[in-house]
């Protein structure tokens, strides 16, 4: 199972008097910054007179926040091809039923994770095969990828050291150990290589209103 890279497959977008939809995803590991990066450009596109759905996988649907729940939190083994297969059936269910509905009307999608993450923690993670896991994922949402990708890059210890300050409970992938979350980070990176025009890298490490300034001239170049 091996897919064009490069190639956008989703189908020409809907558009209102606003201008077209727009599907923009925010990827990285946890405590990049990624939740902090999505309000900061979701308030700014509201000040433009855009409609903004924000969103994220897993858990963007009601269906999606029961699969989040076992995915995130399930306190048993789950095998990595099973965990493969139910990310992709939750964005199959969340993008059919709110991404492209939201994209044919017109809006802003700011999407937290699409399947890049996928590539990233079950290809180059779990040891899976990525190429299968981006099919996979491919199938699910019948070729759809995103106009914009912001990658917050952030070394894993870094990463580590910001969640242990909000101390939070740890779901399964945060508590995965460093060697994990390294394979994370190089799959990531590995992907915004191979699609340099889709993928916005950008250091996490940066001040938040920095790296918000530089996603909204993407954006902005992307609206046209």
């Amino acid at each position: 199972m091996t897919t064009d890279r490069t190639r956008p497959l989703h189908a020409p977008r809907g558009a209102t008097a606003e201008g077209p939809g727009l599907f923009i995803t925010l990827e990285g590991g946890d405590g990049a910054g990624k939740t902090t990066q999505a309000t900061l450009l979701e308030e700014w596109l509201r000040r433009q007179g855009r409609e903004v759905v924000r969103t994220r996988e897993p858990g963007g649907t009601e269906v999606g926040v029961r699969i989040r729940d076992i995915v995130l939190h399930h306190r048993g083994h789950i095998a990595a091809r099973a965990e493969a297969l139910l990310y992709a059936a939750d964005r199959a269910h969340h993008i059919e039923t709110v991404v492209q509905p939201a994209i044919a009307r017109g809006a802003v999608v700011i999407q937290d994770r699409y399947l890049d993450s996928s590539v990233a923690y079950q290809g180059a993670g779990r040891v899976l095969d990525a190429d299968d896991v981006r099919a996979l994922s491919l199938w699910a949402t019948d070729g759809l990828l995103p106009d914009l990708t912001v990658l917050l890059d952030l070394d894993p210890a870094a990463a580590r050291a910001r969640l242990d300050a909000d101390d939070k409970p740890f779901d399964r992938l945060e508590a995965e150990k460093g060697e994990f979350h390294a394979r994370v980070r190089a799959g990531f990176l590995d992907l915004a290589r191979a699609e340099p025009e889709r993928f916005l890298v950008l250091d996490a490490t940066h001040q938040p209103a920095a790296l918000a300034d530089r996603v909204r001239e993407a954006v902005v170049a992307r609206l046209g």
